[in-house]
């Protein structure tokens, strides 16, 4: 029961630099913690050991989990109705304990020598789902995916919170390739088509590209270290750390058209080493992930001008809208960097929905209830000031830096949009020249940061070496903070 399959499928798992699946096990969890559900599974049945899934509870360190491992030296880690019976058993267990769910994904679907068994019943492969569903922001799910997701498989991945895949051997997919062929025509390889690099950098199912399967572990570790064990709970704090002691002031250019490194930013405002960013090879225009400040967790979402000039477009706010909803989920707190000229225009963007998903991250960070504060470190136009958290949006704070500007669109747009038949009308360059240049220092003068925060539109301007210690405050006196947002079931997102 022990050794899993066939002696001939561990050479060849190895030979793809792939683990047995209780090595992995022994690699994630604390030494000796690891206590297994379900091993005589399907035993009277020949060459099914626990029917190719191990389940059970473990430590990782020091807290309870539950988790499961496809073994894959098993009729390639296949489902039969043992196996879909084992794995909703540990995911409703992870819940009724109040513990994350870890799932260490390497199968090849269902067996559909067996689907009667194992498909279309109450207690079937869907049920794995809407477990999954109702586990959702009640406890932290998080994957590791060491080959091949297939089929309905593909989606355990898909409803967990993060997913770590192993470049080269992880792969999601509805479709074998010679499905796809069959039915639409179209050529391709399984890599090509829901490899590791296209969902990490593509389509955005995957958040890690790992490059072996200790980092894929690690990747799962270190999720964890940032969140409660259940959505009761908070975030684990560690020992303060101090920040890098970078300066902040000189890392933001004067000129708005001039990008810049948003991560950099982020690392010498945070614990020195605490940043832990998600989703980093998709939709980089924004940056998303978790970090420490003086020793609490926050959640930061940060426009970066290093990608696309940081406009939002469908991609980056799908990619806010879930990351704003696992920070709400799980009491992080949420810190919004933002330097972000609006939503992407265009016929392409329109066509791909572009106020649909605009709307969706609106949405999110509108319901959002944990502390939130939205730092101006640059630029807020148009309705990405709403989509950053903006003053209407109520954050706890609107901070701005002295580099701030908060306006309906940048000066060199406004005076275009307002004066273009003026402009058109002047006779020679230079006075074209000359009037622009008024019109431009007149836009500045009414949108200058002091003017708004006169008037409440932002609550402080700040430095940028007292940010961090302005951060910590506020965060702190936020901590116990009455959360609701309306008497509902829940909103209708746009989706």
């Amino acid at each position: 029961m022990l050794a899993g399959g066939a002696e001939r499928y561990h050479t060849a798992n190895a030979a793809k630099g792939k683990l047995f699946a209780r090595e992995r096990i022994a690699l994630l969890v604390d030494e000796g913690t690891f206590v297994e559900d379900g091993l005589y599974a399907n035993s009277l049945a020949d060459g099914l050991p626990a029917d190719g899934v191990i389940t059970g509870i473990a430590r990782v360190d020091g807290r309870e989990v539950c988790l499961m491992a496809n073994d894959s030296t098993v009729k390639a880690g296949s489902w039969g109705a043992r196996t879909v019976e084992k794995i909703i058993r540990v995911i409703e267990r992870a819940v009724q304990y109040g513990v994350p769910m870890i799932y260490l994904v390497d199968s090849a679907g269902a067996r559909i020598t067996d689907q009667v068994d194992l498909f279309p019943g109450r207690r079937g492969a869907g049920k794995i789902f809407h477990t999954q569903v109702k586990a959702s922001g009640a406890i932290p799910q998080a994957c590791a995916l060491f080959g091949p997701s297939a089929a309905g498989g593909a989606y355990i991945p898909a409803f967990c919170d993060i997913v770590a895949m192993v470049d080269g051997n992880a792969s999601m997919y509805l479709g074998s390739d010679r499905m796809v062929e069959m039915v639409t025509g179209e050529k391709t390889t399984l890599e090509a088509m829901g490899g590791a690099r296209v969902h990490c950098a593509e389509s955005g199912v995957g958040h890690f590209l790992c490059k072996t399967e200790q980092d894929a572990l690690d990747t799962v570790r270190s999720y964890l270290s940032y969140l409660p064990s259940n959505w009761e709970g908070r975030p684990p704090t560690t020992e303060a750390k101090a920040s890098t002691g970078a300066d902040l002031g000189a890392l933001v250019p004067a000129s708005e058209r001039q990008a810049f490194d948003m991560r950099r930013y982020i690392k010498g405002l945070v614990d020195e080493g605490s940043f832990f960013e998600i989703q980093a090879l998709w939709a980089k225009e924004l940056t998303i992930g978790f970090a420490r400040l003086n020793g609490e967790v926050i959640g930061l979402v940060a426009n970066n001008s290093m990608f696309k000039g940081g406009v939002l477009f469908p991609d980056s706010a799908d990619k806010a809208s879930r990351f704003v909803q696992l920070c709400d989920a799980f009491n992080v707190p949420l810190l919004f960097l933002c330097d972000v000229p609006g939503f992407m225009v265009g016929s392409a963007v329109e066509k791909q929905g572009i106020i649909r998903h605009g709307a969706k991250m609106i949405t999110a960070i509108s319901e959002a209830t944990v502390p939130k504060i939205c730092v101006v470190v640059r630029k807020a136009y148009g309705a990405g000031l709403y989509a950053m958290a903006g003053p209407g949006f109520e954050p706890d704070a609107t901070i701005a830096l002295p580099t701030a500007k908060i306006a309906v669109m940048g000066a060199e747009a406004a005076v275009n949009a307002v004066y273009a038949n003026k402009i058109a009308a002047l006779a020679t360059d230079e006075e074209r020249a000359a009037f622009v240049a008024e019109r431009r220092a007149e836009y500045e003068q009414d949108i200058d940061i002091m003017r708004l925060a006169s008037e409440l539109v932002v609550d402080t301007v700040v430095e940028p070496g007292d940010l961090r210690d302005e951060l910590i405050r506020r965060y702190r006196a936020a901590h116990g903070k009455e959360r609701g947002f309306a008497r509902r079931r829940h909103g209708v997102t746009p989706v």
